[in-house]
């Protein structure tokens, strides 16, 4: 089964794609060629970003083809989260992107609020020196233990620590400081999250806190919204106008902010 468009920039290519064969039904000449012009650019662009970025390894290969075969539709749903599905998958370049990230922040220890089945966590945990720790929050045991038998089977996967249960509840208990938090859970809870990162101990000097989602299908700046989607603008909002931070959004995937103590 085909993943159906979750990005600005697949959506982008599904829009236009379907004006194109409109036009070709009917229309000719330099609009026609400029509408395929456009789809070509949208439509080309996430794979050829996958062409040009380091392979994954063959453990997150193997998590990844595991978790877009799996039946998600079957699951219920488990409170706190929501309907699961392959989609939630960070996938390849965004993996390759977390782990450069644990490589530039020099990280030993990570923490992931939201896990989903482990592809994000596993290629951070790739990434780390030796003697380092992820340390992956989810709330349905379910993916959880769908994560930790992928974990299993990969060397780096012993570094990864799986807490089962509500994030805020496990962020509570945590000791220690991190030196990224990747945070991909509900995103009514993003707020939640990040102000409790920053008024706990969590962070270690110079910490780097990246979230996921943050341009939501282009939801956040179009008039057409979600429950998700007004909460991701609102986070926006709330991160972009709050003076205790510095953060960039980068338009990779799904959207990428990343977020440091000003």
């Amino acid at each position: 089964m085909e993943p159906r468009p979750v990005t600005p920039t697949t959506i982008l290519a599904r829009e236009l794609g379907e004006i194109a064969a409109l036009l070709d039904a009917g229309a000719t000449g330099e609009l026609t060629t400029r509408v395929h012009r456009a789809r070509d650019l949208a439509a080309g662009l996430d794979p050829y970003l996958d062409i040009c970025t380091t392979s994954e390894s063959a453990a997150l290969a193997t998590l990844a083809s595991r978790t877009r075969s799996a039946d998600w539709r079957s699951r219920d749903v488990v409170s706190g989260s929501g309907p699961l599905e392959m989609e939630m998958l960070s996938g390849h370049v965004e993996g390759r992107f977390l782990a450069f990230l644990v490589h530039m922040t020099r990280a030993t220890r990570v923490l992931e609020i939201g896990m989903f089945t482990g592809y994000s966590a596993l290629a951070m945990a790739e990434a780390l020196p030796a003697g380092g720790e992820v340390v992956a929050c989810e709330v349905d045991p379910y993916v959880a233990e769908f994560a930790q038998s992928c974990f299993a089977e990969s060397t780096a996967g012993s570094a990864i620590t799986v807490e089962v249960g509500p994030a805020l509840d496990t962020l509570r208990r945590l000791d220690g400081t991190f030196d990224l938090v990747f945070i991909d859970a509900d995103k009514t809870g993003y707020r939640g999250y990040l102000e409790h990162l920053l008024d706990s101990e969590l962070l270690s000097d110079g910490a780097v806190i990246a979230v996921d989602n943050t341009l939501l299908q282009g939801q956040p700046y179009t008039a057409q919204r979600s429950d998700n989607g007004r909460a991701i603008a609102e986070f926006n909002d709330y991160v972009a106008n709050d003076p205790r931070v510095q953060q960039v959004l980068i338009p990779l995937r799904d959207g990428v902010t990343l977020i440091r103590r000003a």
